[in-house]
């Protein structure tokens, strides 16, 4: 007989399935759930599962997706290994594409914010790259045309900078930005990137009776996912959430009655408690534990916590004596029954990582023997061990804690050297990536793999010694903060666990505070910087730095002025700090006042001299100023420095072109390309060059591919428009101007342009009506008015 195919793992899940025991109620509120309409009162959009740890949250919610599945539902799992609304996003889209649903618009959407954030990365790592002064760009900063003034900086962005403050750094922008709408993609990925996803999720309702969002472990992302949460499902801001949609959280405390008062008639609170006796009693038949003075005393002793009925059940405890007290320590029975010697020192051991996999439990457990390869799946195996979803493992917090303690107060030099071996672990694993990862832009802290082993490092590291290790956490903090809030709240959280894991009070102050510094999303790492500048506890060098970051998250609100003083604060306490004087140019060039940024750069090559960014800084400076003939030698010289770095061959290509050279200034932004092929801004000038020189269809082809990488980037329909207009093709070149100003519709240029090609066409009015439009964007647009008055004197 034909025996269907079915995997091991298949029929052991539905083992597993078939053995949950117990919230049984919660369930069927929840299946019940599928049978009402959503137009029904009854009807619940949103179930809230709380409880301690411990209580069997993570298993009702896995039940519960089950459940959604069998009812045809398209269902998402997100737990706290996401980070921030985007992350949570591109985990949807990744999920509903595993389902056979792909969400295709906003997997464009996000691959558009990453590749704008990796762009702003870029800047910020390299400086700002290179970009052509226009006709009118003050004026427009001024109007709020030219991207509201924001200034890039990393992942999601800190904060708008007031136009008439940053209006000779316009065209700034331009380099990293096309249009407004980039801007807010990174300044405000959620606000862009949701009503994507709520169209999609309308498409997607069509296709399935129910489509189910579950965000596990909500007590960690709640920070920033409760109030994003709370607005799509309430109000209409981002657009409309399908009815067929139920959203299911799980964390530790109820929903926050101040955000969520009034949500009884549509949510559900599932709090959940210890097993009943009978739920606990159903657990420990299903373990084959039915003696009932051996039942009696698991009960009394694991306070029928499903975790630890579970734990002890699974010792095999024949006798009462067999059942040893929890509160020592979770597994404490569990370690006395097994008889390995090292599988019961590795089961304390591997308690100290908060992730495991197999080199981790190798460190963790070398207490000088031998590891037995087999251990990490013995551990795996454990009940109170689970797989989170990036397939690392971890031991269940209601067990992990008490174990923590037990290897702390009992075995100080144990837990210390655990700890220090497993940092040594990360460390190695951290520079191995950075030999990977040698000669590419950014700093460290901005690459997310990087981060998490550093993370992991700095957690360890204070658990080792707590005091020791703070001053230099505080320091890489600084970094965190250099990179944005969310950044620093990854930072932020290694230091809680670990005030919570060594219960050192002076690290829990500072935890605490941190996170309290943190809630703002704008200005969360610039409140953390204030705390740290606000105590002691920096020596001064980490003060140094803290000033000069401080003065970037300022310059990067619009808040200049402010900036400086940080900077000299800097300098006041180390002369030869190269980077105050670095963030004092930065800032006064943005003024527009060129000759103190000039003077600062001075003296940063008098501290460091012969720097490849100092020289780069100064061509820069130069060129923006207007000066291209004393910005080329500068630049020849960053070039000379470090033959590698494409920014300076697009800026010095740039200036080259201006001073006449279009051929070298090809090879220029040739030589940018080939060392990074997705420089949209690179692209699109050499386009303009290659127009300028004849090249039609290789200036085309540029732009084809700078549109592939930046869709939405105004300027590049605009140059495209162009391109088309001389070479006599005016139809294609006024759709070319009209994409544009669907972008940007305060993109003055364009609308001179584009009168340009309604005037060869013969559409008279509409050109001058054209002409009009940039007038009022920029009164002080010269060409346009001249134009005007050309063909209305030609015209009468």
């Amino acid at each position: 007989m034909a025996r269907s195919r079915v995997s091991m793992q298949g029929l052991i899940r539905q083992r597993r399935r078939a053995g949950f025991v117990g919230r049984r109620a919660e369930l069927r509120a929840f299946g019940e759930n599928f049978e009402l309409p959503p137009e029904d009162d009854r009807h619940r959009f949103l179930f809230h599962v709380h409880g301690p740890a411990g209580v069997g949250k993570t298993s009702l919610v896995r039940e519960m997706s089950q459940l959604a599945t069998g009812r045809g539902a398209f269902i998402v799992y997100v737990d706290e290994v996401t980070v921030d609304v985007p992350s949570v996003l591109a985990e949807t889209a990744a999920q509903f594409a595993q389902q056979g649903r792909p969400l295709k618009s906003l997997e464009r959407a996000i691959a558009a914010y990453r590749q704008r954030a990796h762009e702003a990365v870029a800047a910020a790592a390299r400086e700002p790259g290179p970009d052509v002064p226009s006709a009118g760009s003050v004026a427009m900063a001024r109007a709020g045309v030219v991207g509201l003034g924001m200034v890039p900086v990393v992942g999601a962005f800190a904060g708008v900078v007031d136009a008439d403050r940053v209006a000779y750094g316009a065209d700034r922008l331009r380099a990293r930005f096309r249009s407004q709408e980039d801007a807010r993609l990174v300044l405000e990925p959620e606000r862009v990137l949701t009503p994507v996803l709520l169209a999609e999720l309308a498409e997607a309702a069509d296709a399935a009776p129910w489509l189910v969002l579950f965000f596990d472990t909500y007590e960690r992302t709640a920070p920033f996912l409760d109030r994003w949460l709370h607005e799509v499902m309430t109000t209409d801001r981002h657009g409309e959430l399908p009815a067929n949609v139920v959203v299911v959280t799980a964390g530790q405390r109820p929903l926050d009655p101040a955000r969520w008062d009034g949500a009884a008639d549509f949510a559900a609170e599932l709090p959940l408690r210890p097993f009943t006796e009978t739920e606990a009693r159903d657990l420990l038949t299903a373990k084959g534990v039915t003696e009932e003075p051996v039942v009696t005393e698991v009960l009394r002793l694991s306070g029928r916590l499903p975790v630890l009925v579970s734990t002890l059940a699974e010792t095999g405890p024949a006798a009462p004596g067999d059942v040893g007290d929890p509160s020592a320590t979770a597994v404490e029975r569990f370690l006395k029954w097994e008889r390995d010697p090292v599988r019961r020192a590795a089961a304390l051991d591997c308690a100290l990582p908060r992730r495991l996999d197999e080199e981790i439990v190798r460190a963790a457990a070398d207490g000088g023997g031998e590891v037995p390869a087999e251990l990490y799946g013995w551990l795996r195996a454990l009940p109170f061990v689970r797989a989170d979803r990036t397939g690392a493992a971890r031991y269940h917090d209601v067990v992990r804690a008490p174990m923590l303690r037990l290897r702390r107060t009992t075995g100080p030099a144990l837990w210390s050297a655990g700890h220090t071996r497993v940092a040594e672990l990360y460390a190695r694993r951290r520079a191995a990536l950075e030999e990977e990862l040698r000669g590419e832009a950014g700093r460290p802290w901005m690459r997310p793999q990087w981060r998490a082993l550093r993370v992991e490092e700095l957690y360890h590291l204070l658990c080792a010694g707590p005091r020791a290790a703070l001053p230099g956490v505080l320091r890489e903090g600084i970094e965190a903060c250099r990179v944005g809030t969310a950044t620093a709240r990854e930072w932020a959280r290694a230091v809680g666990d670990a005030a919570d894991d060594t219960d050192a009070e002076h690290l829990r102050v500072w935890a605490d505070d941190c996170r309290a510094a943190l809630a703002d999303d704008r200005t969360g790492a610039l409140d953390v910087l204030d705390l740290f500048l606000a105590r002691p506890g920096l020596d001064d060098a980490s003060r140094v730095a803290a000033y000069n970051v401080h003065g970037l998250r300022l310059f990067h609100l619009g808040r200049l002025r402010e900036a400086l003083g940080d900077h000299e604060r800097a300098i006041a306490l180390d002369p030869a700090d190269p980077w105050g004087h670095h963030g004092l140019a930065v800032t006064y060039r943005a003024l527009g006042e060129y000759e103190t940024a000039l003077h600062h750069l001075d003296a940063a090559d008098a501290v460091v001299p012969g720097a490849e960014w100092v020289a780069r800084d100064r061509g820069e400076t130069y060129r923006r100023m207007g000066r291209p003939a004393d910005a080329l030698p500068w630049l020849d010289r960053a070039h000379a420095i470090d033959p590698s770095e494409p920014l300076t061959l697009g800026s010095r290509g740039q200036v080259k072109f201006v001073l006449g050279r279009p051929h070298e200034a090809l090879a220029d932004l040739d030589r940018a390309l080939a060392l990074w092929p997705d420089y949209p801004w690179a692209l699109a000038r050499r386009a303009h060059i290659r127009h300028a020189v004849g090249d039609v269809p290789g200036a085309l082809a540029d732009l084809d591919r700078a549109e592939e990488l930046d869709p939405d980037g105004a300027r590049i329909h605009g140059e495209r428009g162009d391109v088309l207009r001389f070479a006599g093709r005016h139809d294609e070149a006024v759709a070319a101007y009209d994409a544009a100003l669907a972008i940007d519709p305060g993109y003055a240029w364009a609308w001179g342009s584009r009168a340009m090609a309604l005037d060869a066409l013969g559409r008279t009015q509409e050109a001058v009506a054209s002409l009009d439009e940039a007038l009022r964007i920029d009164p002080e647009y010269g060409w346009a008015r001249e134009q005007r008055e050309r063909i209305t004197g030609r015209t009468g």
